[in-house]
């Protein structure tokens, strides 16, 4: 499992910065470019699938807007604070124990929920990320771990009183079939992932523990 945590993680910040910026080869993204009949550029992928290479193109309503408003659960008592900027993770201590950094020096904060296979990451960067630009980060570090990689859900929700990216993304690594669901946040002050992930046998199993823990996402 700690393999899978590392591939997931191992690109962030190059990628992260590279995709602002622009200072990566085509080639890394994609196999070609496209242009559609209303003059968007697209990256197209191996496997159909495709996606804007500017996220300003993306139309307003092309990720639902879910009308929930989430908030913390009660037994989420203990604040989880990052060093890096205002954001905080509000958890259940009797049910997740959780490490600085570990297996991987992108990830601030790695977790563990106790006596199950169910994990997760918190990511954090000084560095303000479009929401959509998110998406495309989140997929490219999928597909660089497993290049079967796909979105098979996205919604923005407000959670706590903050907007945020709502992603499932599933992929084979190893034979494995994983799926990673999580918040991508941003602000002026850097950006956050929380992302869980376990096998795709036992996601719906966890459904309701993944919501109640990535809910306890904060602005401080």
């Amino acid at each position: 499992m700690q393999n899978t945590q590392k591939l997931i993680l191992m690109k962030f910040r190059f990628t992260s910065l590279i995709l602002i910026f622009g200072l990566v080869p085509i080639s890394l993204f994609a196999q070609q470019m496209a242009i559609t009949d209303t003059g968007e550029e697209v990256f197209l992928y191996d496997d159909g699938t495709w996606a804007y290479v500017n996220p300003d193109d993306v139309p307003e309503d092309s990720i639902a807007v879910n009308p929930v408003n989430f908030t913390k659960s009660n037994d989420s008592s203990f604040l989880l604070k990052s060093t890096k900027f205002n954001v905080g993770l509000y958890l259940n201590p009797k049910k997740w124990s959780f490490e600085k950094g570990a297996a991987n020096q992108d990830a601030e904060y790695s977790f563990k929920m106790k006596n199950e296979d169910l994990h997760a990451v918190m990511i954090t960067e000084k560095l303000e990320i479009p929401l959509e630009t998110f998406r495309l980060v989140a997929l490219e570090n999928a597909k660089s771990a497993a290049p079967d990689s796909k979105i098979i859900h996205q919604e923005y929700r407000t959670v706590n009183g903050l907007k945020v990216l709502h992603l499932k993304l599933k992929g084979t690594i190893q034979g494995l079939n994983f799926v990673y669901s999580g918040y991508y946040y941003s602000n002026e002050n850097g950006s956050v992932q929380l992302i869980t992930f376990t096998i795709d046998t036992l996601i719906d199993d966890y459904k309701d523990d993944i919501d109640l823990f990535i809910n306890g996402l904060v602005e401080l």
